[in-house]
């Protein structure tokens, strides 16, 4: 039980920290934090998590990591839907919170796309450029499946543990900079849903995208990490 909660507060935090940095604070005029800024909150949120809560939970806190790491051979599959399910929750809870917040300026309007930091594909929401579904797939799909490759290397056995939430977190900052102007960035399918949940239309139409585009890219990572990368107990490393 307490590996859940660890994924409830762990994905809650990712939510709460990331999304609500691009809510409340990436737009502020001359002090707002940009593109950058969220990129970085998104990154920390999993860095400060993972020595928080890692050790109990292994740090999942996203189902695609889950699904990813089930391929790879790191998790085990009775846990695999308990984990998701905690991880939802978080992210709903952390995403209520920022409604009831974001209420407490006043009238919320949701009517334009990536409102409440939803994800999006064929809308023009930065710098007037519509990405089609397909690119939004494939960048999801490659920037999950790259994002399994280091969490699965840093938290090798024969790599130096103490720094992999450092290189976890700064893996999901270079993501969040890459694709925030593309589908504000999802990687993640609980941090979709929440957002989602709390706005409908657009964003609820087109989460299974930021669900199926995740997860296959968590399964095909894994699987590279596993057959194509990771050390056998008999190998030796070259000077």
């Amino acid at each position: 039980m307490k590996k859940l909660f660890a994924e409830f507060f762990g994905t809650f935090w990712l939510v709460f920290g990331g999304c609500g940095s691009a809510v409340f604070a990436a737009g502020v005029p001359d002090i707002g934090i940009g593109l950058l800024g969220v990129a970085l909150a998104f990154g920390l949120t999993v860095l400060t998590m993972a020595y928080a809560v890692g050790h109990i939970s292994g740090g999942h806190f996203n189902p695609a990591v889950s699904f990813g790491l089930l391929a790879g051979g790191r998790f085990s599959a009775k846990d695999l839907i308990p984990y998701v399910v905690a991880q939802c929750l978080g992210a709903l809870v952390a995403a209520g919170c920022l409604y009831v917040i974001l209420s407490g300026s006043g009238a919320v309007d949701f009517s334009k796309p990536g409102a409440f930091a939803t994800n999006f594909y064929g809308e023009a929401v930065y710098n007037g450029k519509a990405f089609s579904m397909g690119a939004a797939f494939l960048a999801e799909f490659l920037l999950t499946a790259f994002f399994l490759i280091v969490i699965m290397g840093a938290t090798d056995k024969w790599a130096n543990g103490k720094f992999a939430g450092i290189a976890i977190g700064l893996a999901l900052t270079l993501i969040h900079l890459i694709s925030i102007p593309i589908t504000n960035t999802s990687v993640n399918p609980a941090r979709s849903l929440s957002q989602a949940v709390f706005t409908g239309g657009l964003a609820m139409s087109q989460l299974w995208l930021f669900w199926v585009a995740p997860i296959a890219g968590g399964i095909v990572g894994g699987l590279i990490y596993k057959f194509l990368l990771q050390r056998d107990s008999t190998e030796v490393v070259a000077d």
